[in-house]
């Protein structure tokens, strides 16, 4: 099972030069909860930008270079090759970026877990593709932390 995991504004941003446009600890502790134990897939800018690889979930960073190396984690040159490897398994996979990543392989997820946050920002650089396919609400949780108003939805198609 694919699923897609991010935090997306309004205008559907999700980044701006390579980073977070948020700081929600509540997004942060939700993301570390949904997917720990599980594989992590994230392209290789998004594991530069994290730094190393996340603790307690099997890593797999998706590169086009065929001498990209990095301890901790596994290297794959199709995203394709994995994903449809993916949709064979029972086990869920979390796609966590970035931008490409997220783009390519939404037409090949099952679930996604959106933090929507009620912000548009207008400097974004990066936007998730329409995802208004995935109508089916499993679970909803507003939250306001009294920076952001936010909400936990997991949609299916």
């Amino acid at each position: 099972m694919i699923s897609i995991i991010v935090a997306v504004g309004k205008n559907r941003a999700i980044g701006r030069k390579n980073q977070l446009l948020w700081d929600i600890p509540e997004d942060m502790a939700h993301f570390r909860k949904t997917t720990l134990g599980h594989t992590v897939v994230m392209g290789e800018k998004t594991f530069q930008s994290i730094g190393k690889p996340l603790p307690n979930r099997k890593n797999i960073v998706v590169t086009l270079d065929k001498d990209y190396k990095a301890e901790g984690v596994e290297i794959r040159h199709s995203l394709e090759d994995l994903l449809s490897e993916a949709r064979q398994s029972e086990e869920e996979i979390f796609i966590i970026g970035g931008g490409q990543i997220y783009n390519l392989s939404l037409p090949y997820a099952d679930k996604l877990y959106l933090t929507v946050v009620d912000d548009a920002p207008e400097d974004a650089d990066t936007f998730i593709n329409d995802y208004s396919e995935f109508k089916n609400v499993l679970e909803k949780e507003e939250c306001d932390n009294g920076q952001y108003k936010f909400t936990f939805l997991e949609l299916t198609r």
